[in-house]
């Protein structure tokens, strides 16, 4: 199919986005009649035709419950099992601002108008703009598109009519669309580079669905095209309306997703060390700071799109270095004392930054695996010895491992492989991804989340030649998390399971799992008090317009332990990130990955005192997204990134300094190029969220 063509008929998956509220503006609009169009000249009758199939060719059950209709069973879309006495209720709404009269009218509207009406409810989800576009009637002539609507219009929750249901074949599979070599190695570039991190190298899925061919062939190329440049409102970004990807590049992401993954390689310890670098020897660094900066209230920002990080005063707002380091870095941790910096990229390259020199340098470097997520080091110092940043472990997401490294040159010392088997189904599975990595502070021992086995594995880094690793069941798909208040329990969110798991780190045991609203990513997660409930711990949601509230103290407050004692609603889903201080009235949450363009650039803030709603929510910038927050050293001001883009110069990205207290703008640090995390030195070191 040419591409222009491709681009007019992707409105076809989201047939009833009118109805759906996943609409765009037409540029002209059609006239929308008061009667069902007449049939066109070729003599055809909505009887006659297949609506069926002509939905099925469209791809809408990719996106829609369309009964009669073969393999449609998607969940972005609403389901359309009772259109027809929807449409006919719509109509008579007082909330309808449309211009039809019947539910025919209705139903024809948004499909050839779909911006006139944006219905409340899109499976669950508030209903987007720009999901659909009005040339969706350019793609069928007049009798093809009555007989659709007449066919959605009888949908009213019985067995579907049977005029052409009956000979509506099974959904036909075919083979997987050609890619030359030069477009099959750009599609896995494009791939690794934004899709790997939410469902697998392998496409197995885990934060987001499977992308094997017996999932994507079904649906086709055209349905795929239209996910992936329009995005959903559950979490997956528009890639397209972003500009990230072109119209050209999301139709080569779909043809690519329905052909078999390639085989990703393995990595040696031999390949390890060959990219081990030790650029300064520890015995030639400082032994004390080189310049006068409170480099406790240093902030190391990624710039992700750069592959570096910027290093900031957070005094002064100047950025005291740029540092070339892993692309995409994914976090920074700082070492128990503080002095370094160990940032971990996406494309497993760990860099090793010392902050005490002038200017803050990379001192030593390694790439540990492909594709990575996470870093830590060692801190224990107690009975059972000193470890204070002996060690760093570098989790993997392919090759699916660990690898535990010295903690002042990076040299690799351990690789310890994560394949297993699931804990409830003990199904092998051949792409564990190690997730979050925390240091305990009670023993020497890292808490590793392995993220599609569902384990958490507690592994003792006393004798790293033979570590220890004790296994205990979790739940699946295990991401981020963070402290409660004490430092005695881990909660991590199992995100595709929609749960939180509590771990007991002292006892060295699951204390809980709680159940949540969809698709919780708290990053680190919040602590508060609440004014009923005592201590909680808070996560927003990538799928749900929800914040909720754990209790976590179960000492004095044992009814309230591990049990969501508030949810509090939030402008759409889509968020990232929350954050708070002890000091702080508020907690801060953004909407990232919300398809709506206004609400991916709004924060919100919601009194601890009154936690029943936001207080103020308001948007950060007129470009990009606000995404992730970060406290200073004394917990006066929160700074905020503005994700631009990279190839767009001017709104590259931003940081945005809050007075925290006043929720006033202090200043802006311009001309970042997208800017995403934020690490003061200070907070991280002391777990303070």
């Amino acid at each position: 199919m040419r591409r222009h063509g491709l681009w007019m008929m992707v409105s076809v998956l989201f047939l009833l986005a009118g109805l759906a509220a996943c609409t765009a503006a037409p540029t002209t609009p059609a006239p929308v009649p008061t009667q069902p169009p007449l049939p066109s000249v070729s003599g055809e009758t909505p009887q006659a035709l297949d609506a069926p199939a002509l939905l099925q060719k469209g791809g809408c059950g990719a996106c829609h419950v369309i009964p009669g209709v073969p393999g449609a069973v998607g969940v972005i879309g609403p389901d359309l099992s009772q259109i027809g006495l929807t449409a006919a209720e719509r109509v008579e709404d007082a909330a309808y601002t449309g211009t039809a009269k019947t539910a025919l009218d209705y139903l024809h509207e948004s499909i050839v108008k779909p911006d006139v009406f944006l219905a409340p409810d899109c499976n669950g989800a508030p209903c987007q703009k720009g999901l659909m576009t009005p040339a969706l009637a350019a793609q069928f002539n007049e009798a093809e598109l009555n007989a659709i609507v007449e066919y959605l219009a009888s949908l009213k929750g019985e067995t579907p009519p049977t005029g052409g249901v009956e000979a509506t074949p099974p959904v036909e599979v075919g083979e997987a669309p050609a890619l030359t070599a030069e477009e099959f190695e750009q599609a896995r570039q494009i791939f690794f580079d934004r899709c790997a991190g939410c469902h697998g190298v392998l496409r197995n899925g885990a934060t987001g669905p499977a992308l094997t061919p017996d999932k994507t062939l079904p649906k086709g190329t055209l349905a795929l095209a239209s996910i992936i440049f329009n995005g959903t409102p559950r979490g997956m970004p528009d890639w397209g309306k972003q500009g990230v990807l072109t119209a050209e590049q999301a139709e080569l992401m779909a043809k690519y997703i329905q052909n078999e993954p390639p085989a990703p390689p393995e990595m040696s310890m031999e390949q390890m060390r060959g990219f081990w670098k030790v650029l300064v020897a520890p015995e030639d660094r400082p032994s004390e700071p080189q310049h006068t900066r409170n480099w406790e209230n240093f902030f190391v920002v990624t710039l992700r799109d750069a592959g570096q990080v910027a290093v900031i005063d957070g005094d002064t707002y100047e950025v005291v270095a740029t540092l070339n380091t892993g692309y995409a870095v994914h976090i920074s941790r700082m070492s128990a004392t503080g002095r370094y910096v160990y940032t971990i990229g996406r494309d497993g390259k760990t860099a090793l930054i010392d902050l005490w020199m002038d200017p803050p340098a990379v001192v030593a470097e390694v790439k540990t695996c492909y594709d990575a997520r996470s870093v830590e080091v060692s801190k224990y110092n107690g009975p059972e010895g000193d470890f204070t940043d002996r060690y760093a472990i570098v989790g993997c997401y392919w090759p699916p491992h660990f690898v535990i490294v010295d903690g002042l040159t990076l040299e690799p010392l351990k690789v310890v492989s994560t394949r297993s088997y699931t804990y409830d189904t003990q199904e092998y599975h051949p792409e564990p991804r190690v997730a979050s990595i925390v240091a305990s502070h009670f023993s020497p021992k890292w808490v590793v989340n392995v993220k599609e086995t569902g384990q958490i594995w507690l592994v003792d880094y006393t004798d790293v030649q033979n570590p220890a690793i004790k296994m205990l069941n979790a739940e699946r798909f295990l991401h981020d998390g963070g402290w409660d208040a004490s430092g005695r329990y881990f909660l991590v969110a199992a995100n595709n399971a929609n749960k939180i798991v509590v771990l007991d780190v002292q006892e060295e045991k699951v204390a809980a799992i709680v159940e949540t609203e969809k698709i919780p990513h708290p990053g680190r997660g919040a602590n508060w008090i609440d004014p009923v409930y005592g201590p909680v711990w808070s996560t927003s949601h990538l799928g749900e317009g929800a914040l909720v509230a754990i209790g976590t103290d179960p000492v004095n407050h044992p009814e309230y332990a591990w049990k969501v004692v508030r949810t509090i609603p939030l402008p759409g889903a889509g968020s990232l990130f929350l954050k708070t201080h002890p000091n702080s009235p508020w907690i801060w949450v953004d909407h990232t990955l919300n398809p709506d363009e206004e609400i991916q650039r709004t924060v919100c803030v919601i009194a601890k005192a009154n936690p029943v709603e936001p207080y103020k929510c308001w948007q950060v910038a007129d470009y990009g997204r606000a995404v992730h927050f970060e406290y200073n050293l004394q917990g006066t001001q929160v700074w905020v990134s503005v994700w631009g883009r990279a190839d767009d110069p001017g709104r590259t990205g931003e940081i945005v300094v809050y007075d925290d207290k006043t929720l006033e703008e202090i200043a802006r640090i311009p001309n970042l190029v997208t800017p995403t995390g934020k690490f003061n030195v200070y907070n991280t070191v002391k777990d303070i969220y």
